[in-house]
């Protein structure tokens, strides 16, 4: 008999222990789905702080500086799935892009979309580089200027595809004008990320 009520006992231990792994699976699984959503709203929101420049269909916003912020804050496979939901919410037409007189996939596919298609590789890569070493504000400036450059380079190569213009004309319309504002999203982006770090490690 004793066995018997060991045997029940250990079974429902196991259900027990087995509910509550479901649990936190799924609490895992919302908590990150919600980060991605806000993530992905934070981007949408900085693409609509934009200047429009009359000599280049590429405008001054924002979302550089929010994509590099997300890459440090949050882990690559988060910072990953954070830009692919941002781009597929764009594609299927959400408000989600700066404003121009294109939209959804018609955008992505655009002169600028070299710039959105970026997103996916700069975040994740800028997290998994950012966590194998010290999280100090100069390696910050480093990484995330690092993913700047990618972001750029990718951004004038597929505008110098879609417009034909002469490797100096796409300089001068995708990489020049967006240095000096660049400079200071990636010192913001790095400084942010450095105080949540320092933060992180003082709680």
């Amino acid at each position: 008999m004793s066995q018997s009520f060991d045997s029940v006992g250990a079974r429902s231990g196991g259900v027990s222990a087995a509910a509550i792994e479901s649990s936190s699976a799924t609490m895992t699984a919302l908590r990150g789905a919600g980060i991605v959503l806000a993530g992905s709203a934070l981007v949408a929101v900085a693409a609509h702080v934009s200047i429009p420049l009359w000599f280049t269909p590429v405008p001054i916003t924002l979302q550089p500086f929010a994509v590099l912020l997300l890459g440090l804050l949050l882990g690559p496979r988060l910072a990953f799935a954070t830009m692919v939901a941002y781009l597929a919410e764009g594609a299927a037409g959400l408000p989600v892009f700066t404003p121009s007189l294109l939209s959804g996939v018609a955008h992505i596919l655009g002169p600028t979309g070299g710039y959105l298609l970026s997103y996916p590789v700069v975040a994740p890569l800028i997290s998994a580089i950012w966590r194998r070493g010290a999280c100090t504000f100069s390696r910050g400036v480093i990484v995330a200027g690092a993913g700047s450059l990618v972001t750029l380079t990718m951004g004038a190569a597929w505008l110098g595809v879609a417009t034909h213009l002469a490797p100096m004309a796409v300089l001068q319309a995708a990489v020049l004008p967006f240095l000096p504002g660049d400079v200071l999203k990636v010192v913001a982006a790095a400084g942010i990320a450095a105080g949540a770090a320092r933060w992180r490690r003082v709680g």
